[in-house]
Formats: structure tokens, sequence, C-alpha cells
């Protein structure tokens, strides 16, 4: 009697195999067409981005924009600030990376790699612990900002810097319009490349 389980594959199994392989190949080509069309046109995408004109702001001052359901915070750095969150070592960070949309992931946290201009600071205003408000206006131990609900402290360039929050505050997908004079927030990457975004 002979034992059937240690037969070695067929040439028959082999088609099978390539066959079924290739009919799951052709079934994804053919559909992916209709998963794509799903995706939101240019004309939607555009309207998920907002401008906002900065020419009046003084250097000091900071506004709140709303983006997309979050706070975005725009903060006109003094001479003062920009040299601070500049002398910084990136050693002494708690997050040493730039968590910048407009920069590879690896980017570095330095505070030529979170601005796209050293005189405004643009970033997500939510605090990256548990999703709070951090207070701006130079609150907190670092001049930057503070969230009071759990003590996370940031620095002149949103750095974390003290508290239990584990990231930066993101820097959005962002250009400058109009000389500087508009900020577009939800820049496409094709405008974020041709703003000049580049690691320092």
């Amino acid at each position: 009697m002979t034992d059937h389980t240690t037969e070695e594959p067929t040439r028959r199994d082999f088609i099978y195999i390539a066959a079924g392989g290739a009919a799951a190949i052709g079934g994804a080509l053919t559909i992916w067409p209709f998963i794509h069309q799903m995706n939101p046109a240019a004309d939607t995408l555009a309207l998920g981005s907002i401008r906002k004109d900065i020419s009046s702001l003084s250097v000091g001052q900071e506004i709140t924009v709303m983006f997309r359901g979050g706070p975005v915070f725009i903060r006109r750095r003094s001479e003062a600030e920009i040299a601070e969150a500049r002398a910084v070592e990136l050693g002494t960070l708690r997050d040493d990376l730039a968590r910048n949309a407009n920069l590879p992931e690896n980017a570095p946290a330095m505070d030529a790699n979170r601005v796209l201009n050293p005189e405004y600071l643009i970033v997500t205003g939510i605090c990256t612990h548990l999703g709070c408000v951090p207070v701006g206006n130079s609150s907190g131990d670092y001049g930057g900002w503070f969230c009071p609900c759990h003590g996370s402290h940031y620095d002149e360039s949103a750095r974390i810097r003290r508290g239990p929050a584990p990231e930066n505050l993101p820097v959005p997908a962002y250009i400058f319009e109009n000389d500087g004079a508009v900020v577009k927030l939800g820049a496409t990457s094709e405008e974020v490349a041709a703003a000049g975004w580049s690691v320092a």
C-alpha cells in the first residue's frame, strides 16, 4: 500500500498555484481604479487648505487659527527668541526629531528645521501628551507654551522640554504666499517642495 501523504508536488499543482496567483493579481489590478477614484479630487484637497494674512502681526504677537478642527499657533518671534531657540543643543532635547510635515521624518529638531522663515513659528496647537491645548504667549519655563493640564513645557521653537508630553508640537504643511504676507495651511507636497523647505 502506497502512502500518498509524502508525494512530491506535480506539474499540475504548480499550474494551479500559478493560475491562482495570476488571477489574484489580475483581480487586484482590476479593482484598483475603482478604489483610487474614491480618493479626494484636487479641488476637494484645495478646500482642505486655508489662507491667513499675517502681515499685521507685530513682533512677539501670537494668534490662533482653527484648521481642520484644531488650533494652529502662529507666532512672530523676536530676534532674542530666535537666538535663544537656535542656541539649544540637540542633546538637551527630549524629542530630537523636527516633527515637521514639510521635511523628512528623520529631520533633527534644530530650530531651523521647524520654520520656513525664522521670524514666524507655525505649529499645531495640541499637546502631544493627551491632546490638551497649551497656553501660549511665552508661557512656561522655556518661553514658549505651557500645558496646565499635566505640566508640559515647550520652548520658543515649540519643542518639548519638560513634562509628560513625548513629542514636540508638530509643524503642519504650510507655505508663505504674497511675499510672506499670507500663510497657506494645508499646502500640497508640490507647493511645499517649491517653497524651499530643506533640512538644515
